[in-house]
């Protein structure tokens, strides 16, 4: 169905069935039921304590299990903010931190193997563009100075990557 046939069958509708429909759509899937409670009532700080409770998880799990570091639970979250329509900021914020998280955890000397470092490059690469996209850069300047300080200090095999990266936001700011 395109979204013009949608529009003509909802103009075909009364108020109550209209309500009707949409009260069912809440009912049935979690994401129409999320994006109105995030609508009425955006508790933006419990949703950070959240997930970045679960990114630490990744790298510092609570319990004895092994480390996972798995970027795409940040990921998720970032798409999830963004469907969500959360703060530019915060979704930045999800970003750079799982970023600072992943060096943390690189300095405890465990091996990781190379999938490891691309994704994390891939993820700043990714940070730098959303954080210049939305005019943050300065706001984020010295955290995102910290990481490329990081990668250099713990030898990461693409540090090189990170720094281009940089630089090429750098000279564009």
């Amino acid at each position: 169905m395109s979204k013009k046939e949608l529009k003509t069958y909802l103009l075909g509708l009364s108020k109550p069935q209209l309500e009707t429909q949409v009260i069912d759509l809440y009912d049935r899937f979690k994401e129409v039921k999320e994006l109105y409670d995030f609508t009425f009532n955006p508790n933006e700080n419990k949703l950070m304590d959240e997930c970045k409770f679960k990114i630490s998880k990744e790298y510092f799990p609570v319990t004895g299990r092994r480390p996972k570091a798995r970027r795409s639970v940040a990921q998720n979250y970032i798409r999830h903010f963004m469907k969500l329509g959360v703060e530019p900021t915060l979704i930045a914020e999800v970003m750079i931190y799982n970023l600072e998280l992943a060096l943390a955890f690189s300095m405890e000397g465990k091996t990781m193997k190379e999938a490891f470092f691309k994704s994390m490059l891939k993820s700043f690469q990714e940070a730098l563009n959303y954080i210049y996209d939305n005019g943050l850069f300065l706001k984020f300047m010295s955290r995102i100075e910290k990481i490329l300080d990081h990668t250099l200090e713990q030898q990461w095999i693409n540090y090189k990557g990170f720094e281009m990266a940089f630089e090429k936001y750098n000279d564009t700011n």
